[in-house]
């Protein structure tokens, strides 16, 4: 496989740094690992809130499991495939994967997505992955115009959904609210794909693709339960760090809710043990009729165990499958779960969804945050030249002067704060008894 297109950069780089031996994927991984946008990750939402015990996971513990994971199915495909060694060759690559893969996302996690999907309804929308992938190639101010500007692959790896906003929309089909206090998450789901004020990137990640390969790369359909169209397809590269996202999601946000007391073992017993005992799997029939013992232990060390045994079940479960109908091997090649196992884990996914994430108490916080956001959007938009600060000032005229969408640059504001600030941000704006002004300043 020719892999030099694939390390080209955007933006030609000429850095004659003294006896910098490193691939060009061990750069890229330095760059994400740097950034400031990673750097807010330990101060925005995973599952719980930022603030409320100092235990839980953030959305920067988050990406780190996933990076462990990533390596770990990296490991194990070695192990298992050795005739695919060059789809496999950098571990540095999957590491920026996984580091890079949550970025994008804003302060309130679900909650401040909605809200600045929302308040973008008519400017090209918001996504997690989709701001991502903007702040790789476009805002983190490695350079000055290109983001990040890291290799080709990387960022094709980062393409959870790759077609554009435009072709997967169909808002048409939903109502606004009068007010958006009364806005409903589940009647504004964003679409999962790109910016429409992206594409020329889009085309340049795709350009070493056949015709026939990006045709089918870039095709969508409508799927049962979803308002919007979806993307079929992913990398190689995106579907490991795809599998160590879900895996960390599943396994390690179930173990914050059990040791924060948010699950109980009669609802394991019920909702995971009864269905997992009945699969056609010997090893997920033996081990999950056992490991509620060791998983609700007040030994923690149990805990672990049991946590690190359900990671390694899913890890050694992965192989990978082939898709005859692409030619490129990136697109060819993809890292699937085993069939049971890939069940086992929905089980898991939609019990940490049932008992965490629509707990009461976490919507209750998740509406909180879906609140400031757009009332934050609204302030920005009412008189952007007064309210931004100066350097988002100064993008925003600078959209205005090329025609370009300037609503799109109060969502990169928005989006790159942490929870934390959006909330004093919110409360200096509204609240008759904030005080200066001068603190906040610092930060912007």
């Amino acid at each position: 496989m020719d892999i030099t297109p694939w390390h080209e950069r955007r933006l030609i780089e000429d850095k004659h740094r003294r006896n910098d031996h490193r691939s060009p994927y061990q750069r890229d991984r330095a760059r994400i690992l740097h950034s400031a946008a990673f750097r807010r990750l330990q101060a925005k939402t995973q599952v719980l809130g930022v603030g409320l015990n100092d235990f839980y996971r953030t959305r920067l513990t988050h990406s780190l499991e996933v990076s462990q994971i990533g390596t770990g199915i990296r490991a194990q495909l070695k192990q298992k495939h050795p005739q695919q060694d060059a789809l496999l060759d950098s571990m540095s690559l999957i590491e920026s994967l996984c580091l890079a893969h949550d970025i994008g996302h804003p302060p309130f996690g679900h909650g401040g997505e909605v809200a600045l999907n929302y308040m973008m309804r008519g400017h090209g929308g918001f996504e997690g992955n989709g701001q991502t992938f903007r702040i790789l190639t476009r805002i983190e101010p490695y350079t000055e115009y290109y983001g990040m500007n890291l290799c080709r692959r990387t960022l094709l790896g980062v393409l959870k959904y790759p077609a554009p906003y435009s072709l997967l929309n169909r808002s048409l089909a939903q109502k606004e609210v009068s007010h958006f206090r009364q806005l409903k998450p589940s009647q504004w789901p964003p679409v999962k794909g790109l910016f429409d004020d992206d594409l020329e990137i889009l085309d340049w990640v795709l350009a070493p693709l056949s015709a026939a390969d990006k045709a089918l790369f870039l095709s969508h359909q409508l799927v049962v339960g979803s308002v919007h169209r979806r993307t079929q397809y992913k990398s190689f590269d995106c579907s490991i760090m795809e599998l160590a996202d879900d895996i960390a999601y599943a396994v390690h946000d179930l173990e914050d809710a059990i040791v924060m007391g948010i699950v109980t073992r009669e609802q394991w017993t019920n909702d995971v043990e009864s269905k997992l005992k009945l699969s056609q799997d010997n090893w997920i029939k033996n081990e999950f009729t056992t490991i509620g013992e060791r998983l609700f232990s007040s030994k923690h060390h149990l805990r672990k165990d049991a946590i690190g045994t359900l990671v390694n079940g899913f890890v050694t479960a992965i192989s990978i499958v082939e898709n005859l109908e692409f030619n490129e091997p990136l697109l060819r090649y993809n890292a699937a779960l085993e069939s049971d196992f890939d069940e086992a884990l929905e089980v898991l996914k939609q019990f940490v969804y049932q008992y965490v994430i629509r707990k009461p108490e976490i919507q209750m916080l998740e509406y909180k945050g879906q609140q400031i956001v757009m009332e934050l959007f609204e302030a920005f938009i009412s008189d952007p030249e007064r309210l931004l600060p100066t350097n988002t000032q100064e993008r925003w005229k600078e959209a205005q002067q090329k025609g370009l969408n300037c609503h799109r640059v109060i969502a990169d504001y928005i989006s790159g704060m942490t929870d934390e600030f959006a909330a004093r941000l919110h409360q200096h704006l509204f609240s008759p008894k904030s005080g200066s002004m001068i603190e906040l300043n610092r930060e912007l």
